[in-house]
């Protein structure tokens, strides 16, 4: 399960750049072609908080979908798994977006 070492690196991160203050809230993106599973993060979140400033924060997790472009006809394709095909019958795509795990915002105390 890679999501414990992510939500730690999260953490430290984190706790690095609040300068001391108590964090109250993280919000974090986390594609849905990231290949992260978003339970599993907030599963290991308070474990990976205990006894930082951190700690009892609220975790937020935004998850962006899936969107890439046709290379054959430019048209635009939701994806909810890591492949797909175009109206037009191709599955030429170049991904957009949802391969986002990123911090988006810190509130702190």
């Amino acid at each position: 399960m890679h999501e414990l070492g992510i939500a730690q690196e999260i953490v430290e991160i984190v706790c690095a750049q609040a300068g001391g203050a108590r964090v109250k809230r993280i919000v974090l993106q986390i594609g849905k072609l990231s290949a992260v599973l978003p339970e599993a993060v907030r599963f290991c979140f308070d474990l990976c908080t205990e006894g930082t400033i951190a700690e009892g924060a609220e975790l937020e997790i935004v998850e962006p979908a899936g969107v890439a472009r046709c290379r054959m006809c430019n048209g635009e394709v939701m994806l909810d798994r890591p492949f797909g095909q175009c109206g037009c019958g191709s599955t030429d795509l170049e991904w957009l977006s949802g391969e986002e795990l990123k911090i988006q915002t810190v509130e702190v105390a």
